[in-house]
């Protein structure tokens, strides 16, 4: 069977997903914002929607520091997975408080995202208190600031199965209302393969940090099933890319804390007025086997 082969880097499978814990966030009326689903557009060569591209001078123009942490993915790709590790890396011993009281989009602000009524991504990055500043990113290698290759600032980028990944973007358009609509998961395929998703073509994404890597030494590169595989050991990995020194102990409890089932236990990990009705009461998590036939598999 083709879900059971040995997972290998990108482009195989993951190991099973396990059904999400059902999360109660409430919507009031007066704190729900009503948004329109957006359009995709062409936006210098990748499929983009307004709301990642209307703040686009602000965001090219953000000073960044030396100290600054960029976490690099295409969507749902393990991006709240690994600021959370940053997180508790470089703040967990000394303010522990803060992974329970200030949500994972406060804490890693999402540098490029821009919509009416809420803070942008940029503004909230510029606000940022903690040294070393931790921002994330999906913006393919292109369109990141130019400060941020001008001041050598680490990035560290993930990348995932292919396969995984389309799965998993499919149940978060459902759900986000900031997305285009996804529509049938047949026509969801198609563009996937053709690269019409907000943020472009995934092996454009994943091929254009890797080969970035080969020139610029400040890009640690990561692979989501590594992550899955053995979370002690890339935790290790990143400690040495970012020159940190963090006890077996300290390395094992933001392990076990990072992992699935704690993750869905993260009480402020959405923002909330941007998930439609399903995507407030359940998150979902199916592999790409339960989706993909065998002939769209081949």
């Amino acid at each position: 069977m083709l879900c059971n082969q040995k997972r290998r880097r990108i482009f195989l499978t993951t190991p099973k997903a396990r059904q999400k814990p059902t999360m109660n966030i409430s919507l009031s009326a007066e704190k729900a914002i009503l948004f329109s689903r957006p359009e995709l557009f062409d936006f210098h060569g990748v499929s983009m929607t307004h709301y990642f591209t209307d703040n686009w001078e602000n965001v090219q123009n953000f000073q960044v520091r030396p100290d600054d942490i960029l976490i690099a993915t295409y969507p749902k790709a393990g991006t709240t997975w690994v600021s959370q590790i940053l997180d508790l890396l470089y703040f967990g011993q000394t303010c522990a408080e803060r992974q329970k009281t200030i949500p994972i989009y406060e804490r890693v602000p999402f540098l490029e995202i821009a919509i009416p009524s809420l803070d942008s991504g940029k503004d909230l990055a510029d606000k940022l208190p903690t040294t070393p500043r931790l921002i994330k990113t999906h913006f393919p290698v292109q369109f990141v600031p130019k400060s941020f290759w001008e001041q050598n600032c680490r990035i560290v980028y993930v990348a995932r199965n292919a396969k995984d990944n389309m799965v998993s973007y499919f149940h978060f358009d459902r759900m986000n209302v900031v997305e285009p609509e996804a529509g049938e998961w047949n026509n969801y395929f198609q563009r996937f393969l053709e690269g019409q998703m907000v943020f472009g073509s995934w092996y454009d994404h994943v091929n254009g940090w890797w080969k970035k890597k080969q020139t610029y030494s400040n890009i640690h590169y990561m692979f989501y099933e590594d992550m899955i595989e053995d979370t002690e050991r890339e935790i290790d990995k990143l400690c040495s890319f970012l020159g940190l020194s963090c006890s077996a102990e300290e390395k094992k409890m933001i392990s076990g804390g990072v992992q699935f089932d704690n993750r869905m236990r993260w009480p402020t990990i959405l923002q909330p007025r941007l998930w439609t009705e399903m995507g407030s009461n359940v998150l979902v998590v199916m592999r790409y086997c339960n989706l993909i036939t065998f002939s769209s598999n081949e």
